[in-house]
């Protein structure tokens, strides 16, 4: 069970009936082993009668269930978001585990000795086969956020990572999106809430395992707790990498309207004017180039290369495998292989 709680909150009674409805239906399905989406739990609702099918019911309940999420009142593993996946290469650490697989399916972790995490966030969903062929070359996770970054999903990011920042690496989440009022925000948004998760998080995970806590008294835990949190903090990056005003002054992409109806719209405007351009205006070459050198600056090169060096001595030792297969199969047999051959 994750009852985690990150911000205070204070519910009508109204909403505290909903979200112990919410729970029971979640624990219900839990036990017969599923999970649901927040559509899914509005469905039940609807056909509980606890709720009228419609619009404004859908936003309320997503409302409620958020909050209540928030503030440590429903399971944070009890709803989940299928939209949304994290992608990445397989790390294998032992060349025998590939024996019958291809010598360039065989990849180490490169960044395992590295001094930073990098993962690659691009807006939309469209542009994910950009991104995947540089991603994969340099050995980072990508992710579409399909627009705002659903509760569900930003949590389990914050959880992954959180595990980077326990290690002592740098977590850089390289960010990609349109310049339009939400586009702009949505860098804003990814920063404040994985602060916000592994914030809480890490003071949470440096409490249980410090021997002293239980023996300070108030202040000085608040005062801990306050340290821990912006060491944490102070280890995630959000780079926004496009679109900027730089990159649409140089390629020149067509522009569209801002939309006037999007309530980010007034700050945008007074900002930078009427127009807005989307991230899929600019070459493919230039993303990839933008991706590449995000992250090349990140890399400690000698590290790099002592990993490169071990990965190709795997693959040759698979090479070498193949080549004698049979000899491996008859010996495992415990076949004698004939003095002819």
């Amino acid at each position: 069970m994750a009852k985690l709680s990150y911000e205070t909150k204070r519910f009508s009674a109204e909403s505290l009936q909903t979200i112990a409805q919410a729970n029971r239906i979640l624990e219900e399905y839990e036990a017969a082993g599923y999970d649901l989406t927040l559509r899914q739990l509005y469905y039940q609702f609807v056909a509980r009668d606890l709720i009228p099918n419609t619009e404004r019911s859908y936003k309320r309940l997503g409302s409620i269930v958020n909050d209540a999420r928030m503030a440590g009142r429903i399971d944070w593993d009890l709803l989940v978001d299928r939209t949304r996946n994290v992608r990445a290469i397989r790390h294998w650490d032992d060349p025998a585990d590939l024996i019958r697989n291809t010598v360039n399916s065989y990849w180490r972790d490169r960044w395992a000795a590295q001094n930073d995490y990098v993962e690659v966030w691009i807006e939309k969903d469209a542009l994910v086969g950009v991104i995947s062929g540089i991603s994969n070359e340099l050995d980072v996770p990508y992710f579409s956020c399909r627009g705002y970054t659903s509760q569900s999903e930003m949590w389990s990011a914050a959880q992954r990572l959180l595990q980077r920042v326990i290690e002592g690496k740098h977590v850089t989440i390289i960010h990609l999106g349109d310049h339009d009022p939400s586009g702009i925000d949505m860098t804003r948004d990814i920063d404040d809430r994985l602060a916000t998760f592994i914030g809480h998080d890490y003071f949470r995970h440096m409490a249980q395992n410090d021997p002293t806590w239980g023996d300070r008294d108030k202040d000085d835990r608040y005062e801990q707790a306050q340290v821990w949190f912006r060491e944490a903090v102070n280890r995630l990056t959000v780079n926004r990498i496009a679109l900027t005003m730089e990159q649409i002054n140089q390629y020149q992409p067509p522009p569209n309207p801002a939309k006037m109806s999007d309530s980010r719209a007034h700050g945008y405007v007074e900002e930078y004017g009427y127009e807005s351009w989307e991230l899929d205006a600019l070459p493919p070459q230039v993303l990839t180039d933008l991706v590449r050198e995000a992250v090349e600056a990140l890399i400690e090169q000698d590290a790099w290369d002592d990993e490169i060096e071990r990965e190709e001595e795997g693959q040759r030792l698979l090479r070498q495998a193949s080549d004698k297969w049979d000899e491996i199969v008859e010996s495992l047999n415990g076949d004698e292989p004939d003095e002819d051959e």
